[in-house]
């Protein structure tokens, strides 16, 4: 990768960060969707209702949160419900826009593992935080996005354990209500299903990175789109806005809080 003014990580939540919209109802897991989903809250959509797993709604952390169960969640949040009603009366019913996940593993359907790694489920070689609202998020938001670094650990032919259900070889959709994953954000760049299998494949790629690059770094034979487009570069109002929110982050609770 080219010598550039900003990292892999930066440009990847602000293409992620991107996406989203005034209005929009986003599901956020924590780690690098929060990231992202509060990057555009601060920039360009600041109307955008950020649903947390522990039950807030409308929150609008001054850091990013540490876990779900941050108290800067409900202090900021417009309302916050019980786990229950934000599954059955929120996801479930249909009112999230967006689910904006992270993955340890992902394959070419867009599958995602968060489980475990090796060995057998009782006895894996590395055990994963594990499913939480994940399954739930992916199969009843109306769209799922998903970020996570590209490289053959993290881009598998075959998922060690399904979490979280994408698009089925052979019968794409059937176990997703809405379109299930539409995208995929990483420090490479960007892929998006192919509209007749709904294998994920490369649409565009951060500047100063080759296709040759994202091949290595993908488990299975990636295939990519015939006319690719180029992330544009970050803005100094989106690096200065994302680099002020991790030093918050960071003086809050620390360097660990801020590794993506």
């Amino acid at each position: 990768m080219a010598d550039l003014a900003y990292t892999s990580n930066e440009i990847m939540t602000i293409a992620a960060a991107r996406r989203l919209a005034d209005g929009m109802v986003c599901f956020v897991g924590i780690g690098m969707p929060s990231a992202a989903a509060n990057l555009a809250r601060s920039l360009h959509a600041p109307e955008v209702v950020l649903i947390y797993e522990s039950g807030t709604i409308g929150a609008k952390p001054t850091v990013l949160p540490l876990s779900i169960g941050d108290g800067e969640l409900a202090e900021t949040a417009d309302a916050v419900v019980s786990v229950p009603e934000i599954f059955r009366y929120w996801l479930q019913a249909g009112r999230v826009d967006v689910g904006f996940l992270g993955a340890a593993q992902i394959d070419k359907f867009g599958n995602i593992n968060t489980t475990m790694i090796g060995g057998t489920y009782a006895s894996p070689q590395v055990r994963l935080p594990g499913a939480g609202g994940a399954p739930e998020i992916a199969t009843a938001s109306k769209e799922v996005w998903i970020i996570l670094k590209q490289n053959k650990r993290t881009f598998v032919e075959s998922l060690h354990f399904v979490t979280s259900a994408g698009h089925q070889p052979g019968a794409p959709g059937t176990a997703i209500r809405g379109r299930g994953p539409t995208v995929v954000i990483t420090d490479l760049g960007v892929l998006t299903p192919d509209p007749e299998t709904m294998e994920f494949t490369l649409s565009a790629l951060h500047p100063g990175v080759t296709v040759e690059q994202a091949r290595a770094a993908t488990g299975w034979e990636l295939k990519v789109a015939l006319h690719l487009e180029t992330t544009p570069d970050p803005t100094p109002a989106e690096l200065a806005a994302l680099r002020d929110l991790y030093a918050r982050t960071e003086a809050a609770h620390g360097s660990a809080s801020t590794e993506g």
